[in-house]
C-alpha cells in the first residue's frame, strides 16, 4: 500500500484500540463506557436510534471531534502513530464531505489529492471513479449530480489513499441497487486488507459487522 505522499509504502498492519469513550456536548451526554478493538480483516457496525452519536463517534475516531472522556490508539504493528498522523490512516465517507459544485469530478478528486499531499494521475484518478461507477463523468460539475452520484463521489475521496482504515457513516444512504452493490463491493474489498467501521441503522449492513456497537441502549 503506497503511502499518502506516494512515497514508501505503508503497513496494512493496522490496529485500532478504543477504551472507554465518552462524549458530551455541556449537560447533553452522548455515549459513555464505548470501548472495542480492531485488527485487520475485522469490521464494526455501530448502529443506534437517531442522536444516540453515531456520526459523532465516527467523527471521534477520524480525528475531526475530540472526546470527552477515553482514549483511541491507532498502532502500526507495536509504534503508536500520534493524533497528528491519524489522518494518513484513515478515509471517510461522511454526509458533511464538501464537494466544490463548481469544478468536475476529476478537479474534485486532483484537489483533494493535493491537499491530502497525494501524487496521483489522471489514469489513476479516472481508475477510481471507475471503481465508485462514475467512469463516464469525469469531466461533468459536481454541481450536476444527484445525491446518489455524490454518494459515490464521497467514496471516490475516501478511497484516493488506499486507506487501512475506512469510516463509513451511513454509506449507502441516497444510493439505488447499483449504488448499493458499489458500496457492498467497497466494504468487501476494505475487510479483505484492514480494518471498516460502519456507522448504520440499516438491518442488512448490521451482518457486515464481526462486532456490533448499539449507542444509546
Amino acid at each position: 500500500m503506497r503511502s499518502p505522499d506516494g512515497g514508501p509504502e505503508v503497513p496494512a498492519e493496522v490496529f485500532l484500540a478504543v477504551r472507554d469513550l465518552a462524549k458530551s456536548f455541556g449537560r447533553l451526554g452522548l455515549f459513555r463506557g464505548v470501548s472495542f478493538e480492531l485488527s485487520p480483516g475485522e469490521a464494526l457496525v455501530v448502529t443506534g436510534r437517531n442522536g444516540s452519536g453515531k456520526s459523532t463517534l465516527v467523527r471521534i475516531l477520524c480525528g475531526l471531534l475530540r472526546p470527552t472522556r477515553g482514549s483511541i490508539e491507532y498502532r502500526v504493528g507495536e509504534r503508536l502513530v500520534p493524533g497528528r498522523d491519524v489522518k494518513r490512516l484513515v478515509g471517510l465517507v461522511s454526509p458533511d464531505l464538501v464537494l466544490y459544485e463548481e469544478l468536475t469530478l476529476l478537479e474534485n478528486l486532483r484537489f483533494f489529492a493535493r491537499v491530502r499531499g497525494l501524487r496521483r494521475s489522471d489514469r489513476e484518478l479516472q481508475t477510481l471513479l471507475t471503481q465508485v461507477g462514475l467512469e463516464s463523468e469525469g469531466a461533468r460539475r459536481a454541481g450536476t449530480l444527484s445525491t446518489g452520484m455524490r454518494q459515490r463521489l464521497r467514496f471516490a475521496h475516501a478511497l484516493l489513499h488506499e486507506p487501512p482504515v475506512l469510516l463509513l457513516d451511513e454509506p449507502t444512504a441516497n444510493l439505488d441497487d447499483a449504488g448499493v452493490a458499489m458500496a457492498r463491493a467497497c466494504m468487501a474489498r476494505q475487510r479483505s486488507r484492514g480494518i471498516l467501521v460502519v456507522a448504520t441503522n440499516n438491518r442488512e449492513e448490521l451482518e457486515l459487522g464481526d462486532q456490533i456497537l448499539r449507542l444509546g441502549g
